[in-house]
């Protein structure tokens, strides 16, 4: 079966009927930046690290730590990687790339460099979004659906310093 490419209209609205569909079966919102803050816990927990004494380990609703794994927003990211890859590798977009030719031309091609890069980034996003309470997807798309104030102004400033972000990393001036 081959899938020349989806329509973002389409893959949006199919986003917000897994939405939908994730409340009325799962009883949850959409969310994934949780589940890293989890498997940390989780972790740190077998390597004999007391996570009970941390913050950002912990929530209203209670500890992420053992016993909490594997849980819905495990399997949802799951969901997203083995997805991406099957539509990717369906549509015959799939290419291995380990620096984009963007980052190339910007910061050169050392892969180690690109990567170091990459996870820091991440590092410092996943940070930020477990500060804020949620990422994109969670304030973003479950936010919204909701029509919670919260969710409206996390989504802006995920674009506009999305936006900043690109313009000061691939700016050639």
């Amino acid at each position: 079966m081959s899938i020349k490419s989806w329509n973002p209209y389409i893959s949006g609205a199919l986003a917000g009927v897994l939405l939908v569909v994730s409340v009325a079966v799962a009883g949850q919102f959409m969310g994934a930046s949780t589940t890293f803050s989890r498997s940390a816990a989780f972790i740190e927990e077998k390597a004999g690290v007391d996570t009970n004494r941390f913050d950002y380990f912990t929530t209203k609703g209670g500890k992420y730590g053992p016993g909490s794994l594997p849980n819905w927003q495990l399997m949802f990211v799951i969901g997203v990687l083995l997805g991406s890859f099957v539509i990717s590798t369906m549509s015959g977009s799939f290419k291995y790339v380990p620096v984009p030719p963007m980052w190339a031309e910007r910061f050169g091609s050392n892969p180690y460099k690109r990567a170091a890069a990459a996870f820091t980034g991440g590092a410092v996003a996943l940070f930020g979004v477990r500060l804020a309470g949620g990422c994109p997807s969670g304030h973003g798309l479950s936010g919204l659906s909701q029509m919670a104030v919260s969710g409206f102004i996390a989504l802006a400033f995920f674009f506009l310093f999305g936006l900043i972000t690109a313009k000061l990393v691939y700016d050639r001036q």
